[in-house]
């Protein structure tokens, strides 16, 4: 038949595809400017309330201190690279197999909690300045998964 289309057989794929996301966390600019500001926020509450200037000037040098090794040790996290395939059930975190990967989401920021081969909890948090918004999209794709269906009947009795 000459007015027939062709099918090609390579395009007829009907088979869905597993969303996989390969996304690299890293640590926010907006955290570290947040610790840096409620560091000096709290000296200054310390140096303004009532307390004796004795004891509002030490602690408010050990709040500064704490402030910065906060900042010192967030700053300091090493890059990771996290592979989500099949609704997550099948995490990798710098290469590895994880166990137990959840992705929780609060508005823009993404805060993704695993156990780790020595079976201790791990905790990572995309802010918006690290996760743009269609990276934000292949995480949410991909680490999506289908609910079940209710066991009981779906009718009124």
């Amino acid at each position: 038949m000459p007015n027939s289309t062709r099918s090609s057989g390579a395009s007829a794929n009907c088979r869905p595809s597993v969303p996989e996301a390969r996304i690299e966390w890293r640590p926010s600019r907006w955290l570290l400017a947040a610790i840096v500001v409620l560091a000096a926020l709290a000296a200054c509450a310390v140096l303004a309330s009532d307390m004796p200037r004795g004891l509002a000037w030490p602690l408010a040098v050990a709040v500064v201190v704490h402030g910065a090794r906060l900042f010192r040790r967030e700053r300091r996290r090493p890059a990771q690279a996290f592979v989500l395939r099949g609704g997550a059930a099948q995490a990798q975190v710098d290469g590895v197999a994880v166990e137990g990967f959840e992705l929780h989401w609060r508005g823009p920021l993404a805060f993704a909690s695993w156990r780790d081969g020595q079976g201790r909890r791990r905790r990572r948090t995309w802010w918006p300045d690290t996760l743009s918004p269609p990276r934000r999209r292949e995480l949410r794709l991909a680490a999506t998964v289908p609910e079940a269906a209710r066991g009981g009947a779906s009718m009124a009795p």
